[in-house]
């Protein structure tokens, strides 16, 4: 093989490595935690400016509904993945 060819080769294995580990942070639950707590933490915020009762209560609404969609939109990934031709 030539020396270009290789090289090639070893780019393209550095990219797909790069893209796993992409996919496997988009996926993970670190990545999902961390968007939620956010989210809980800004609309506590947002709550208390408003003045509403109950700000730290009220916050979880949305931080849990994140978690559930991120749930159950993997399922949904998975049948509409299975039901493609």
């Amino acid at each position: 093989m030539s020396e270009t060819l290789i090289e090639e080769i070893e780019t393209i294995k550095e990219r797909n490595k790069r893209v796993e580990k992409d996919k496997a942070w988009e996926t993970s639950w670190t990545r999902k935690t961390a968007i939620a707590v956010t989210t809980y933490i800004l609309i506590t915020i947002f709550l208390i400016i408003i003045k509403v009762e109950k700000p730290f209560l009220s916050a979880i609404i949305p931080a849990i509904a994140y978690l559930v969609s991120t749930a159950s939109l993997g399922i949904l990934k998975d049948w509409w993945l299975k039901n493609q031709k």
